[in-house]
């Protein structure tokens, strides 16, 4: 027989949704309902935020609010709610740093019900995409003047290696001098920053014959051909244009890391 106290102890609010089904019956079975649904619910929210679709993601995250609220799961029900928020403003950037959360929280729920159920419980930790882990003496070494796209960046890849971080080319220098030869297996490079900017950094890397040693990338918001045809005048890896999305920046990372390591 299951027992509600298992879900009422790890705060779900089954009282305020037997306000809407009524019995525990039908409550049950809208429980299972959720679960045959929530995988693939789960996978296309992932799909929508790695490709910047936010449209569809705020569809998606919008859903799942009300299956969390309607099922009493308050806490993923606010997660949910502030994910659709936030794609409907289209802030990439707090989706992407509050997404583990979502994650977390949704596989927890799952693995409550299921448990309650009397299904099989599994040890989901994430539903996220599990990338290939390079050894933690490697590093990426990001050089932008934004924050918010710095830490875009690592948390994309926090799970993986290193994320270095720094926010002009003097600083990006002084990391490179400093930074023991084989660690830093790839750059991505902003153009436009105060001080030190990315084209004196690019100077730099040709002088001292750094590509073939940190393959770089740049990253910027810089889209006139002028600037573009300057910058692949050095032996750079690829170019990525701002506003970008968790995909993109996956596919340049490994196209510049895989640059250094063949």
């Amino acid at each position: 027989m299951k027992d509600v106290n298992l879900l009422i102890s790890n705060g779900v609010d089954v009282n305020k949704s037997l306000e809407l089904f009524g019995d525990m019956e039908l409550y049950n079975t809208t429980l299972k309902d959720f679960l045959d649904g929530v995988d693939e619910k789960m996978a296309k929210i992932q799909a929508f935020k790695e490709v910047g679709d936010m449209a569809n993601y705020a569809i998606l995250v919008h859903s799942l609010k009300s299956d969390a609220r309607y099922l009493g799961f308050t806490v993923l029900g606010e997660i949910a709610f502030q994910h659709e928020m936030d794609s409907k403003a289209n802030n990439i950037y707090a989706v992407s740093d509050n997404y583990n959360k979502l994650v977390q929280e949704a596989s927890r729920i799952i693995n409550l019900v299921k448990n309650y159920l009397g299904e099989k419980v599994e040890n989901i930790t994430t539903i996220e995409h599990v990338q290939q882990s390079l050894p933690k003496e490697h590093a990426l070494l990001v050089i932008d003047d934004s924050d918010i796209i710095r830490n875009f960046i690592e948390k994309i890849f926090n799970n993986s290696f290193e994320v270095i971080m720094a926010g002009d080319g003097l600083k990006a220098i002084e990391i490179i001098e400093k930074s023991p030869s084989g660690r830093i297996i790839g750059a991505l490079l902003d153009l436009n920053m105060p001080n030190v900017d990315g084209f004196a950094v690019l100077e730099y890397f040709k002088m001292h014959e750094m590509f073939s040693k940190i393959p770089v990338s740049i990253i910027t918001g810089e889209s006139s051909k002028e600037v573009i045809d300057r910058a692949f005048k050095y032996n750079i890896v690829d170019m990525l244009t701002k506003p970008f999305n968790e995909r993109d920046v996956k596919r340049i990372v490994e196209k510049t890391i895989n640059s250094n390591l063949i």
